[in-house]
């Protein structure tokens, strides 16, 4: 048996393992992820990567890869119910209704002023292998796929600080190897660390069952392209109410793979002809050619882990939060968490920053965590009662009434026409889930690595479909274009990768800028200045002088909520951290104690 000695330890390669692993990459944090299994995921899962989730696959050189083969939201940006796919009866094949999400369409503007890029779709088994490339050309020999953690121990006694020990074993060999690791990530669903570390799921753990079949087709004769999910209402037999997703590789009409979420009560999930019988049964194509490749039963739960640090170790995804699929924060959240966590574990393991920093990734993320389960939780809900009532179906309608119901929706007459229009205002309800913006966006951390300064967050929509941009402290960096020798870019990306604390100041900031390297030496912690406003070139950032932006539309003067005078502190990870309003008369103490505060000790 082998041993060997990382800082980091990865438990999992999905979603957030391999997204883990390319951020403490990127942040030069030496890492080693293992995975269970011998490939990424065969199975589509999760497809919808929000605004939130792109925006940080840019800031780590991402997004053009993950967007190459995702879908955009002029593929997908729809949401539609209707009666069934096809069919030869009256009601067959109807559009009940339809309405803009995710992006698309109508609320392609508001989208496009929250970020320097939009949401994408794109199925869980295609998103991992460009993930795993990224992780295995950024940390190589590192990400070993087919091993598996077979025990963990702590040792919280150690002078230099919380410590783990995992026994690894090659699934594949039986080889065993022992891995000292400073801290782990558990990105492994809850399977392995958490239960070892005594962690306790709180919340729901099995609301309803539910089944999805992955199978290939060519169903472009009868398919109506755009959306990202459509949910049929069978007119005549509830049982057979479904939804249909396109996923990819092509997008469109000439989709390839789908994945349907479908009844299959009374049918055996492993008898391969019952269940592809039942599959064209709901689809009204008796004689369809269709290859099966996977059925999967699964229990949506609503949990949340009561920690998400355990000593050394940190759960991030499934391993820390479960919910329902609604408005698709599983794998967003995920990917979020690891986000928040990369840059404090490189800020503590340089010794930038002390360990305490490593306590705020439980106190800013578990609050989005349990918010996000809780929206997810109401909006499964409402779609499963709300949805069939605005047609005016529901537990009181007798089953001999069902069908004269869509009948009577669909009819020219005055009473369907009111039958439509009240139909429709309840549908406009479920922007909750289809529009949700300010969920995928507006998250604040208002405990944690942040210096507030007294200021109301700003008012939220209730159904979260309204984001407000603000440079309040704990709130994400608003986006606005600036320029620089012509070249336009956004102000995340003031934020790289590999970069540390980013101060922006307005145009006559050189005050700031000395201030700022003051503090950064002080600290050894990087602090780059950008100064928007101005129209010439600039220094490198860290020389002191800092770099000049034009605030060419005036967006950012518009966003900023400082004067000239003012300054904002923001983290590696596009969070503020800190801001002046306004002049400060020692912006160099100022700046002392706010860096302190994030870091989490007192300057030296």
């Amino acid at each position: 048996m082998s041993t060997i000695e990382v800082p980091v330890l990865i438990v999992g390669g999905g979603g957030s393992g391999l997204a883990a692993s390319v951020f403490l990459s990127g942040h030069g944090v030496e890492h080693l992820l293992v995975e269970r299994r011998a490939e990424t995921s065969r199975l589509p899962k999760a497809h919808y990567i929000n605004q939130r989730t792109m925006e940080i696959f840019r800031q780590y050189g991402l997004a053009d890869d993950v967007a190459e083969p995702a879908a955009t939201p002029e593929q997908f940006g729809k949401v539609r119910w209707q009666t069934t796919l096809t069919g030869q009866g009256p009601l067959d094949g109807r559009v009940i209704h339809e309405m803009d999400g995710f992006g698309g369409g109508a609320l392609r503007e508001a989208y496009e002023a929250a970020g320097p890029v939009l949401p994408a779709k794109l199925p869980q088994l295609r998103l991992e292998p460009v993930l795993r490339k990224h992780a295995e050309d950024r940390n190589p020999g590192r990400v070993q796929f087919g091993h598996e953690l077979v025990s963990l121990t702590e040792d919280t006694e150690g002078g230099a600080g919380p410590s783990v020990t995992a026994e690894i074993r090659s699934t594949e060999t039986g080889e065993t190897t022992t891995v000292i690791a400073r801290y782990v990530i558990a990105a492994d669903a809850g399977r392995t660390v958490g239960p070892a570390l005594g962690v306790r799921m709180e919340g729901l753990p099995a609301l309803f069952d539910a089944t999805t079949a992955y199978f290939s087709a060519d169903l472009s004769q009868w398919w109506t392209e755009g959306s990202i999910i459509t949910w049929f209402l069978n007119p005549h037999r509830p049982q057979l109410s479904s939804a249909l997703i396109e996923m990819g590789p092509t997008w469109g009409k000439n989709c390839e793979e789908w994945g349907l979420h479908l009844p299959l009560a009374g049918i055996d999930r492993t008898d391969e002809e019952a269940v592809v019988g039942r599959i064209r049964e709901v689809l009204g194509l008796p004689d369809l050619e269709l290859t099966l490749h996977d059925v999967t039963s699964w229990s949506v739960e609503a949990v949340l882990a009561e920690r998400y640090r355990h000593g050394g170790a940190f759960l991030v995804g499934d391993a820390a939060h479960r919910q329902p699929p609604a408005v698709g924060l599983g794998l967003n959240s995920g990917i979020q968490d690891a986000h928040n966590l990369a840059w404090k574990l490189a800020a503590v393991l340089s010794g930038r920053a002390d360990d305490s920093l490593l306590d705020t990734y439980e106190a800013e993320r578990r609050p989005v965590g349990q918010f996000n389960l809780g929206w997810a939780m109401s909006a499964a809900s409402h779609h499963q009662v709300v949805i069939d009532a605005a047609l005016g179906l529901g537990p009181h309608v007798p089953p001999e009434r069902r069908t004269p119901v869509f009948f009577s929706y669909f009819s020219p007459t005055p009473v369907g026409a009111a039958q439509r229009a009240r139909a429709a205002e309840i549908f406009a309800t479920h922007r909750g889930e289809c529009q949700a913006l300010d969920v995928e966006t507006g998250f604040a951390y208002e405990q944690g690595a942040v210096v507030p300064d007294g200021s109301r967050p700003p008012a939220r929509a209730p159904l979260g479909d309204e984001y407000r941009p603000t440079t309040r402290p704990g709130h994400l960096l608003p986006h606005a274009w600036i320029e620089r020798d012509g070249k336009r870019v956004s102000t995340h990306d003031l934020v790289g990768s590999a970069t540390g604390f980013v101060l922006i100041t307005g145009a006559d900031g050189a005050a700031w800028a000395e201030a700022a390297q003051l503090v950064a030496e002080k600290f050894s912690v990087p602090v780059t200045t950008v100064h928007i406003g101005g129209n010439d070139g600039g220094n490198d950032g860290r020389s002191g002088g800092g770099t000049r932006y034009t605030d060419a539309d005036g967006a950012w003067q518009r966003l900023r909520e400082t004067d000239a005078a003012g300054a904002v502190l923001v983290r590696p990870d596009q969070h503020v951290a800190w801001r002046a309003t306004g002049a400060e008369a020692d912006r160099a103490g100022a700046l002392t104690e706010a860096l302190s505060l994030v870091l989490g000790h007192r300057a030296p």
